[in-house]
């Protein structure tokens, strides 16, 4: 296999005179690109480790399409749902500027679009360049629907580093050998955990590791001494990932589509939702190189312990004595399933390439417990309680779990005055302080269950410290926050020590993303400015953990005038 394309390229179809009347015209002014794609969501018939399965694909791919733009293009993708489920798309990490009704999260942004429905995201590019990606946003349907989102610079701009030979997008997912969404179905009954996967993957494929699977390995062919840009995507459901290539450095260029201070590292350490750039030259013998992927594992409860791979080779490789059999490739060594250290490590080298515009005189300072909880049943021998003894999973931030509305979306709900969604009176700090990482008394373990938002002036410097706690187990929960990107100021094991901290914190250069872990049993603080209004989700990308309620959403009020308004929504917005 060679550097092809993940999906097709666009599929025209034809919109209304006058929308492309007004995007003709402002394509004119503004010298960019319009992009109009149809992604048909669909069953269909998809083979991993020996078995098919009926699988939910956009256009019949698994992974699906690559959408390719540039920096100020805009994109207009009309989705058609012609699954059993439904379904929302996300494009993580674009900023969607006023724009909430294209962000795609279920019952947040919008109503989902009902099987024989459809939608028509349309959104611009804005002041973004980089790596990253799109998925379903409707409970376990991210397992099977997503793909890469890359965006290049505007013409005549040219990447901060050394232009690479070739550019490789690397999705890395998971896969179950069931359907997913029967997977979640049996563990929300139950209040059990849902099962670990059975797969890692790259690029859709389970690599030479597992039963069926040697003959479709993704191999990337590379001429000896070119360098070679990877986009990294961690699209896995539920876990952290630990990447590596056998024999050769990686350079860190770009994380979250953020420039980065280039640095050179053996391994990554890349969260659910993140992406990361790297160059990789072909500097080893000629040979054959495994790339290789395998979990993370932070938390006290089990994991996918198999190890996904995929083949750097060398095009002037000498073959096996054998029959001209290729040669066996070589296998890198990753770092422990549990190597905490060496993933603190990697997430601490990320910087910003200069001075970072940091917001300093904080107006907001919010301070989020997050991670897990029980819920006692009156029943504990009922087949609903087969959580830990006879309870049921949940999650919360700051002891309220989240439960998403399913009579309106949070905001078209807010947009059209109605009341009874939701209340803003989230809590900005826990409602009980204790000892946050220590041994927690049982009656703090059970959450209160609420669809609560946090309210936000335009404009609003905000800081939130996010603590992780050792209730049920510590972990690392990528928090991913919708419509927005934000500075990561600082981290720590152990709780936050709002007098001490603060010190150590880096206003002069800090990384930029839009998904940050929380080290676990530890914390980690970010800052931004609320100058996009609508609202956006604010939740833990382990997919398991937003069902449970670890997620609530920030409401960030209208500014002045036209650009800090939310625009209005369009025609074809599902209603629930």
């Amino acid at each position: 296999m060679g550097y092809q394309k993940l999906g097709a390229k666009p599929c025209s179809f034809y919109l209304f005179f006058g929308i492309l009347l007004t995007f003709a015209l402002l394509a004119t002014f503004a010298d960019a690109e319009i992009h109009y794609h149809e992604f048909v969501i669909e069953a269909k018939p998809v083979k991993r480790l020996c078995r098919t399965h009926s699988t939910i694909t956009v256009n019949g791919q698994f992974p699906g399409p690559t959408l390719e733009v540039r920096d100020g293009d805009t994109l207009v993708i009309r989705t058609i749902n012609r699954a059993r489920y439904n379904v929302t798309l996300h494009w993580h990490g674009i900023r969607q500027l006023r724009n909430p009704w294209a962000d795609g999260p279920e019952f947040v942004t919008q109503c989902p679009i009902r099987p024989g429905g459809s939608y028509t995201y349309q959104f611009t590019i804005q002041n973004q360049e980089g790596t990253l990606w799109w998925h379903a946003h409707s409970r376990f349907l991210r397992a099977t629907v997503y793909g890469a989102l890359i965006i290049y610079p505007k013409l005549g701009s040219p990447y901060p580093f050394p232009m690479p030979k070739r550019e490789v997008p690397i999705l890395l997912g998971e896969w179950w050998d069931h359907n997913p969404m029967d997977i979640l179905r049996l563990a929300l009954f139950t209040g059990a955990a849902p099962n670990i996967s059975d797969a890692f993957t790259i690029n859709g494929q389970p690599g030479d590791l597992y039963r069926c699977s040697s003959k479709e390995t993704v191999i990337f062919p590379v001429e000896a001494g070119e360098t070679i840009l990877l986009r990294i995507i961690n699209s896995a459901m539920n876990q952290e990932l630990f990447f590596r290539v056998a024999n050769h450095k990686l350079t860190v260029v770009e994380a979250d589509a953020f420039y980065t201070k280039p640095f050179t590292t053996n391994v990554i350490m890349i969260a659910p939702g993140q992406t990361t750039n790297v160059l990789l030259t072909a500097d080893q013998p000629p040979a054959r190189y495994y790339m290789a992927a395998h979990a993370y594992n932070t938390a006290n409860a089990p994991f996918d312990n198999t190890t996904t791979t995929a083949i750097l080779e060398y095009k002037s490789a000498p073959c096996s004595a054998k029959k001209g059999k290729s040669l066996k490739p070589i296998f890198p060594q990753l770092p422990g399933f549990n190597d905490t250290a060496t993933a603190t490590a990697f997430t601490n080298q990320l910087r910003s390439p200069s001075k970072a515009e940091v917001p300093v005189d904080i107006d907001e300072s919010l301070f989020f417990t997050v991670g897990l909880g029980l819920i006692n049943c009156t029943n504990p021998n009922s087949p609903r309680c087969q959580g830990p003894n006879g309870t049921r999973f949940a999650a919360s931030i700051n002891n309220v779990s989240f439960v998403l509305p399913k009579r309106n979306s949070l905001m078209q709900a807010y947009y059209q005055g109605q009341p009874g969604i939701f209340t803003t009176d989230f809590p900005p700090v826990p409602p009980i302080q204790f000892d946050y990482t220590g041994n927690v008394s049982r009656g703090l373990w059970q959450p209160v269950k609420a669809t609560k938002l946090l309210k936000l002036k335009f404009g609003t410097k905000v800081q939130i410290v996010f603590q992780d706690t050792s209730i049920v187990t510590v972990e690392d929960h990528p928090m991913h926050l919708h419509g927005y990107h934000f500075y990561v100021i600082g981290s720590g094991f152990g709780n936050f020590n709002p007098r001490t901290d603060p010190a150590k914190f880096n206003l002069v250069d800090p990384p930029v993303r839009n998904t940050i872990g929380t080290p676990p049993g530890g914390w980690v603080a970010i800052r931004f400015v609320a100058d996009n209004p609508g609202i956006w989700l604010l939740h833990c990308h382990i997919d398991t953990h937003l069902p449970w309620g670890l997620a609530t959403a920030l409401l960030v009020e209208n500014g002045f005038g036209t650009l800090q308004t939310v625009q209005p929504p369009p025609l074809d917005l599902p209603r629930c």
